[in-house]
Parts: C-alpha cells; sequence; structure tokens
C-alpha cells in the first residue's frame, strides 16, 4: 500500500477561538477527532504507514496519536516548528518520511467517505486528484474536469469542480523544490497547463470543515 500523508500543520485560523488551544485536526465530530476519523478509515482500508505534519499545537497531536499502534496504522511525524509551511512546503519537507511513490495526500479538516485503496497515478499523469461538486463556499470551482483529465477553468471546457483535498502525487512533481512556505495550488495549476493531471469526481460524502459553521453542520451530521 502507499503511504498516507495527513497535513494537520495548521494553524486553522477561522476556527478560532476553538484553536487557539487545541489544534485543527484534534477537533471533536461525533466520538472522534478529525484525525481519528482518517485513521480509522485508512486503517479499515488496508493502509499501514501514515506521517502527520506538525506545525501549530504539534505536540498535542504527537500525544494524542502516538506510534499509531492503537489504530492499526505506524504514524511518523514531519515536524515544521512553529509556523506551518503551508500545502507545498510541507509536502516537500515530509518526503524524508515518506517512503513509497507515489503517495497520498489528505487535508486533515476534510470529513469524506472516498475509498482511498484504488488511489494512483497512471504512467501519463504526475499526479491524480480526488475533485468534488462545487460546495456553497465555492461556486466558481478550481478546475474543469475533462475525460479523467483537469483542465484549466478558464478552457470553458468540462464541468468546473472543486479539489476536495484528496490527491496521489509522484515524487518527481518536488524534485528541485527546497524546503520552504509556499502553497501546492501554483505545483498542481502548472501541472494542468502540462496536461499532467489525472482525477475523478467524488459524489458521497464531503465536508471541509474549514470554519466554525461547517464544523457545527459536521458535528451535527454526526451527533
Amino acid at each position: 500500500m502507499l503511504d498516507v500523508l495527513i497535513l494537520a500543520a495548521g494553524r486553522g485560523q477561522r476556527l478560532r477561538p476553538l484553536t487557539d488551544s487545541t489544534p485543527k485536526s484534534l477537533l471533536q465530530v461525533g466520538r472522534k477527532t478529525l484525525l481519528e476519523h482518517h485513521l480509522a478509515q485508512l486503517a479499515a482500508q488496508g493502509f499501514g504507514r501514515v506521517v502527520i505534519n506538525l506545525a501549530w499545537l504539534g505536540g498535542q497531536v504527537r500525544a494524542h496519536v502516538g506510534d499509531g499502534r492503537r489504530f492499526g496504522l505506524r504514524v511518523r511525524y514531519s515536524d515544521e516548528g512553529e509556523r506551518a509551511l503551508e500545502t507545498g512546503g510541507g509536502i516537500v519537507n515530509a518526503l524524508g518520511v515518506l517512503k513509497s511513490d507515489p503517495f497520498i495526500v489528505i487535508n486533515a479538516d476534510i470529513l469524506c467517505d472516498f475509498d482511498y485503496a484504488g488511489l494512483g497515478v497512471s504512467r501519463r499523469h504526475d499526479m491524480y486528484l480526488v475533485m468534488v461538486p462545487n460546495p456553497p463556499h465555492r461556486r466558481c470551482g478550481d478546475f474543469s474536469l475533462v475525460h479523467g483529465r483537469l483542465v484549466a477553468p478558464a478552457a470553458g471546457l468540462g464541468r468546473s469542480c472543486t479539489y476536495s483535498g484528496i490527491g496521489c502525487f509522484r515524487r518527481s512533481v518536488f524534485d528541485g523544490l527546497d524546503s520552504g512556505c509556499f502553497p501546492l495550488r501554483p505545483i498542481i495549476e502548472g501541472a494542468v497547463a502540462a496536461r499532467r493531471v489525472g482525477a475523478e469526481m467524488h459524489l458521497g460524502e464531503w465536508l471541509d470543515v474549514g470554519t466554525l459553521e461547517r464544523l457545527d453542520q459536521a458535528r451535527r451530521r454526526f451527533a
């Protein structure tokens, strides 16, 4: 199975004041934290190795999850210090801990019933992204999906859709990038322009738990 990187280093500004003392990934939704929802799902789908990146209040995450044994997983950490390196920098910083090629990346602040076991990257692509229909807070979407490939929305083709925060990436995508603080979005856009991004639409359960309003929505869903 592929390694999985869970991006859990962010400050969670839009979830303050809850995230002033609790890392976003340890916010409770139902009987589990956001992070525990991911770990339980990955273990149930047969995964073994998980890497979690840490920054804001990362010590709490490390103390809560430990080595992952109680979840049936082997968990390691990519520590970014006090300041998160954003999504792109966080992935580059974790490459030394990740072993598989390709590897899966999941944003910690989503809830989704996607089957990760089927994720992979074809020979003609550098990455494979899971897209979702545009939610109310992102009506314009990120890209368009045409016959299993992402294109820029300005191309006027295909169905507009939003990146779910789930993807599978070849290590070569990050060749030559120095560790630093930068987002993943420009890297994806470059690969889209080069016609190197495969994708699929997920029509099942998905929620971006990025604000207090959507956290309340998730908690009602799991009440």
